[in-house]
């Protein structure tokens, strides 16, 4: 089996943005596993939510655990014994890609807010370039995960006959109030951090130095709490307050596990993310809005989308991305003429499930590019 750990793909320059603006000498990092094979019709393409790397699996080169593990890999739900498998950074992230924190070529200093306006549709089209690279003229399958959901939409409706099969992850085909206001006040929290500094925060500075931790740790904090569901968060913590020796000893301290646990995520997160890659990915995904293409109708938009079958799955938990807008995209897939199967899961963690409840996911995902292997 070859595999390959982190790869660069230089996109054409100059590579222009939607929303105006361009970038001069920028890339995108991907991985890959398993072997294209002599039709180059075997390849599936993931694009990711907002925060994980291109390491979406092991591999030789970097053998440590990737974001989805437990999904990808010789006889797994996507399986690399059969498919060609690649997993793109996005455009924007500081996981490898040219995003805010890369030095700008005409300047030699970081770009910081100088960076072009991101939009979704950007990050769609460096990942068609990429593909493109590689000798891919249509995908077998583009599986899209959240945020990464909305960027496969845009790419399916930007690069038609490009994609064979598709399958949506917890994603949405335009953000609904609740998910933009929750990311307004995550992008707040940093903003409002005095240590921000209007994006001239120190960059690479790992601990000290002047750097938006606690903007960064509010932000992350309020996506976990909207990740899991109100249910999963009784189930595991109930009510149960810290022993004494862990509470802070300050007014109004930590008190409760439920605190401490989002704590320890925040710690984890805060130092390696750019915050202000976050900020451009996070209105990014506010801006996104498949309604743009079909004259203000998602149902128009939708069916611009040419694919031959598709699989959506969603959990009836997520409150960011509600099933509701599961349903939305399945129906506008099916009304383009694509053979659609909806899965509607159970799974109590939320918006996260795709992430942690595999047993669920596995079968789903394995299962379709199994079918479609056959067809």
């Amino acid at each position: 089996m070859e595999h390959d750990a982190r790869r660069y793909f230089s996109l054409p320059s100059p590579f222009a943005m939607k929303r105006g603006g361009e970038l001069h000498g920028a890339h995108v990092a991907y991985e890959t596993w398993g072997r294209l094979n002599d039709a180059r019709d075997n390849a599936v393409l993931v694009l990711t939510g907002l925060s994980p790397s291109a390491h979406m699996a092991s591999c030789e080169a970097d053998p440590s655990p990737g974001w989805w593990e437990a999904m990808v890999g010789p006889g797994r739900a996507i399986d690399t014994s059969r498919w060609f498998v690649i997993c793109v950074n996005s455009l924007g992230s500081d996981k490898g890609s040219t995003c805010p924190a890369s030095v700008d070529p005409a300047t030699g200093e970081p770009y910081r807010l100088s960076f072009p306006q991101l939009a979704l549709e950007d990050v769609a089209n460096a990942a068609h370039a990429a593909v493109g690279s590689l000798g891919i003229q249509q995908l077998a399958c583009l599986i899209g995960c959240s945020m990464g959901g909305m960027s496969a939409l845009a790419y399916m409706v930007l690069h038609p006959h490009s994609v064979r099969a598709h399958i949506s992850v917890d994603t949405a085909p335009q953000a609904q109030p609740f998910a933009i206001a929750i990311r307004s006040l995550q992008r707040e929290a940093i903003r409002l951090d005095p240590q921000w500094n209007d994006g001239n925060y120190d960059i690479h500075a790992t601990t000290g130095g002047t750097y938006p931790d606690m903007g960064m740790s509010i932000a992350r904090k309020l996506g976990v709490i909207t990740y899991r569901s109100a249910m999963e968060w009784n189930g595991r913590f109930a009510r149960i307050r810290l022993d004494p020796e862990q509470r802070e000893d300050e007014p109004f301290g930590r008190e409760f596990q439920v605190e401490s646990y989002l704590e320890g995520h925040a710690q984890r997160f805060v130092r390696n993310f750019d915050p202000n890659s976050y900020l451009y990915l996070s209105r990014a995904s506010d801006w996104f809005d498949i309604a743009e293409y079909g004259n203000g109708s998602v149902l128009e938009g939708l069916k611009r989308i040419h694919i031959e079958q598709a699989m959506v799955i969603g959990v009836s938990t997520d409150i960011l991305f509600p099933l509701q807008q599961q349903e939305q995209i399945a129906e506008g897939l099916e009304a383009a003429g694509a053979r659609v199967e909806f899965v509607a899961l159970d799974s109590p963690q939320g918006h996260d499930a795709f992430l942690v409840d595999i047993e669920h996911y596995s079968p789903a995902i394995g299962g379709f590019l199994s079918r479609l292997a056959m067809t």
